[in-house]
Order: C-alpha cells, then structure tokens, then sequence
C-alpha cells in the first residue's frame, strides 16, 4: 500500500480572511463554501485536485508550541516561479521568515520562501532546484525546521 497526500485541512479564526490569502494570494480555486452559521469551511484546490480544506473551527490562531502540524509546504516547477509569488505575497503584504528565498540548506539546491498564513500557520513555496547560490540561514539545521 502506498499513501499519498490528499489534501490539507486547516482549523482559522476567520474564514473570510483566509480564503482570500489561500485564493487571491496564493491562487488556489475555490471548489466549494460553507455558508452556515457555526459551520463555515472552504474546499480550495489546483484546478483538477481539492488541495486545502479551511474550516473556521479555532477561536485563537495557529501554535508553534503545540503538536500538531509544524509546516505545510507547497512544491512549484521553478525557483522563478517562488519568486512570483514572493512579489505577490509582498504586495498582500505578508512578513517573511527570512529576507527572499533561501536554500533549504548550506550548498542545497532546492530553497523558498517561508512565511504565515493570516492565522500564524506556517507556510513555504519551494521549487526543488534553482536555489544553488541562496543564502541558507543556518548551516547546522534544515531551513524549514525552525522557523
């Protein structure tokens, strides 16, 4: 049996602010809302696969010091592409991480982006090559580890 990863589901305090950073920031395609009181979610995906579900179930935002998901990391085709959406993230003006995209290690070559969704989630988009002379913020631990 092989397992694959479906799709990512996300407990937020406000439904409305995150699914205009999932759709209008990050690009994802609303495929289906809930509108009811007390059971608010939306289904968002790529065009042909739901990728993340949002459901307005949490009353505080997102902790990096409980268990539970550490990092949700999004894969794109080229390093060229991290930086189209680190300009569109800039423009949303979200906070970075690190200052622009960075190798997931010393002499690695992939690297990204890394940031927080408006519930403090945190998020990467990474291309898994193109990142060869990024700066990487530690040399001891993967990038994507501590932040």
């Amino acid at each position: 049996m092989t397992l694959r990863t479906g799709h990512i589901g996300l407990n937020v305090t406000d439904l409305g602010a995150s699914l205009a950073f999932y759709r209008d920031v990050l690009g994802f395609t609303l495929i289906g809302e809930g509108k009811e009181e007390g059971r608010r979610y939306a289904f968002l995906g790529d065009g042909r696969h739901l990728v993340v579900a949002l459901w307005q179930q949490a009353d505080r935002p997102y902790g990096a010091d409980r268990a539970g998901l550490h990092h949700l990391a999004f894969e794109v085709e080229s390093i060229e592409r991290v930086g189209e959406y680190e300009a569109a993230l800039r423009a949303h003006g979200t906070e970075f991480a690190y200052e622009g995209v960075v190798a997931h290690g010393e002499g690695a070559a992939s690297g990204g982006i890394f940031f927080h969704d408006p519930d403090g989630t945190r998020l990467e988009i990474y291309a898994p090559s193109g990142a060869e002379g990024a700066p990487a913020p530690s040399q001891s631990a993967p990038t994507c580890g501590f932040f």
